[in-house]
């Protein structure tokens, strides 16, 4: 059995104070040498060139491999094409695939675009491409917010699998049952590739309800009621989020979970203290 990869999520920084903190923090989270950082497409359709300058920011800083979001729907063959050629020429040997929202500016039934699904992006990287690329998907343990159900999300899935995807990421959450039983129903179906749940660190009330509600995450009751009662007390709202997140991640990984992805969303600090908490291994 392999070991398990750990790996962090970035995205494009969205203010001139926040990229100039931002080789600071890759530093920072590239010292406990992860296998790799993602770094996010722009949200609503928003260009690929903040993932392109983050990206050569995560190399030039810590030299540790880089995988962009690369979304399609909305897009053409032809600058998807472009797109990969860029990335590959940059070195990029890791492409973390996506259907990705709608511009902003389009409606849905008139975007542009000739793209609908995430297993199409896969299936045009396998064709123009071949293996030079390691696909990652996304998948979604507690079903994807606009799916019709569980079954049609699952399809959505294999379809992602069959197309040719190396690996997954998972959506964020905080019950595991909900994990082991989408690894379940993925052994069942033959499903083989390494599926690596998504870890998002809790750091406040508010924007751990906001990021459960804008993906459909299940956030249990007594961890809401708990959040909401520290709320205004930073320091045990932090501690109680620690320890609610490193048992989730000991339980993921005594289970046979193959890594860990944290979604550090630009901040190092909480993210390593898990790492610390986890006893996970430090560079000599």
């Amino acid at each position: 059995m392999s070991s398990p990869s750990f790996s962090f999520e970035l995205f494009p920084p969205r203010t001139p104070e926040s990229a100039a903190k931002l080789p600071a923090t890759i530093c920072e989270l590239a010292a406990v040498r992860p296998d790799y950082f993602s770094v996010t497409y722009g949200a609503g359709g928003s260009t690929q060139d903040g993932t392109y300058e983050t990206l050569l920011t995560v190399v030039k800083h810590c030299g540790i491999e880089a995988a962009p979001h690369l979304t399609c729907i909305g897009s053409t063959r032809a600058h998807v094409a472009a797109q990969l050629e860029r990335y590959r020429t940059a070195g990029v040997k890791r492409i973390v695939a996506l259907r990705g929202d709608l511009p902003a500016t389009a409606l849905s039934a008139a975007a542009p675009g000739e793209f609908r699904y995430a297993n199409e992006l896969v299936s045009f990287i396998r064709e123009t491409h071949g293996d030079a690329f390691k696909i990652e998907v996304a998948a979604y343990p507690e079903m994807h917010p606009q799916a019709a159900n569980p079954g049609a999300d699952f399809d959505n899935f294999r379809r992602k699998v069959d197309a040719g995807a190396d690996s997954a990421l998972t959506q964020l959450f905080y019950n595991v049952d909900a994990y082991f039983d989408f690894m379940e129903r993925c052994a069942k179906a033959g499903i083989r590739i390494p599926i690596v749940p998504g870890i998002m660190p809790i750091t406040s009330y508010a924007n751990t309800l906001r990021f459960c509600n804008g993906c459909g995450a299940d956030l249990p009751r007594w961890v809401r009621l708990r959040l909401e009662e520290l709320q205004d007390d930073k320091p045990a709202l932090l501690d109680f989020g620690r320890s609610v997140v490193t048992r989730l991640c000991e339980t993921l990984l005594k289970n046979g979970a193959p890594g860990l992805h944290f979604y550090t969303i630009n901040q190092a600090d909480p993210t390593l203290r898990l790492w610390s908490n986890l006893a996970l291994a430090m560079p000599a």
